[in-house]
């Protein structure tokens, strides 16, 4: 069984529209409606990719109820998320498309505005209480993954204290998070840290992502695969760094595509995959999700053709 964590769940609307105008009213074209936050977005690729996972994490109130019944329809992905006394947060993805003719790729890519609530207030009961299901949990588990925000009133070492209570479990972690829960979780030393640029330039104050990578590993981390965006995945391991990437970049919806490398990452390092197939997988399962609407979802065709398509190269 693969292990998602997310505190800070969320209910997830994404609204498209032809432009967005600070001040004006937008007609929308479309919406959908998700059970979201990053470990609930893993859930459901690696569900969608035949894996079973279960989701633990802080849900509560009529958000929360929704949550649930949304989730209740992922294939292969099990609930045990835990009640809180306060509702959990929503977020609203505005999406826009381009408009008129394309002259580059560049131009033919969606852009994605993300609205997010800052979460519920989480009594010390209800962490005590998360905890006490998060332990229950590990002895059935083959890897875990405890993915972005933390909520008011959980600890802001709550991500290093996780990761150190699956490795005394002998349960490999990936921890993908930001700030100073990403600086504190790094030192209980997680199997796989998962950045993207911004936020590893943020702990380790270089720009340049090879020697940030290996900085962030002398941190703690065992391995550190960077999300560059359109440029693909670095990863810094224990014997060498590699590139992942594909040969053009897909338009689409970007967000939600740092969830799917997530998802790749922890089958991958559940399985014992060989870093360059797993960054093979990882690269493809990004743009595959780029290509989907929603954060949470791929493109099922677009894995299949895409996994051929990954250049992965040692770069030192």
């Amino acid at each position: 069984m693969l292990l998602t964590v997310t505190l800070n769940t969320a209910l997830d609307l994404t609204y498209r529209v032809p432009a967005l105008v600070p001040g004006a009213s937008h007609q929308v074209r479309e919406v959908s409606e998700r059970a979201g936050g990053k470990g609930l977005n893993v859930a459901r690729v690696l569900g969608a990719l035949g894996r079973h996972v279960t989701v633990t994490g802080l849900c509560g109130g009529p958000t929360g109820e929704r949550i649930r019944e949304l989730l209740a329809g992922a294939d292969g992905v099990t609930d045990a998320l835990v009640e809180t006394a306060e509702p959990a947060r929503r977020t609203v993805t505005v999406t826009t498309e381009p408009r008129g003719r394309v002259v580059s790729r560049a131009a033919a890519r969606a852009a994605a505005t993300v609205l997010r609530e800052p979460g519920p207030l989480v009594s010390a009961a209800e962490w005590a209480a998360f905890r006490h299901t998060y332990a229950a949990l590990l002895p059935a588990a083959t890897a875990v993954a405890l993915c972005g925000s933390l909520p008011p009133g959980v600890p802001v070492g709550a991500y290093a204290t996780l990761v150190r209570e699956a490795r005394a479990a002998g349960v490999p972690v990936v921890l993908d998070t930001s700030g100073e829960a990403l600086r504190r979780g790094v030192a209980a030393r997680p199997d796989i840290l998962k950045p993207n640029e911004d936020e590893l330039a943020q702990l380790t104050g270089s720009r340049e992502p090879a020697r940030a990578a290996r900085d962030a590993r002398r941190r703690g981390a065992g391995a550190v695969v960077a999300s560059l965006g359109e440029r693909g995945l670095l990863a810094a391991t224990p014997l060498t760094t590699w590139r992942a990437a594909l040969p053009r970049p897909l338009s689409g919806n970007p967000t939600g595509a740092g969830d799917a490398v997530v998802a790749a990452l922890l089958a991958g390092l559940a399985d014992a995959e060989p870093w360059p197939a797993r960054l093979a997988h990882a690269t493809a399962l990004a743009a595959a999700a780029v290509a989907s609407p929603v954060a949470g979802e791929f493109d099922a065709r677009a894995y299949a053709r895409l996994q051929g398509e990954v250049k992965v190269a040692e770069v030192g």
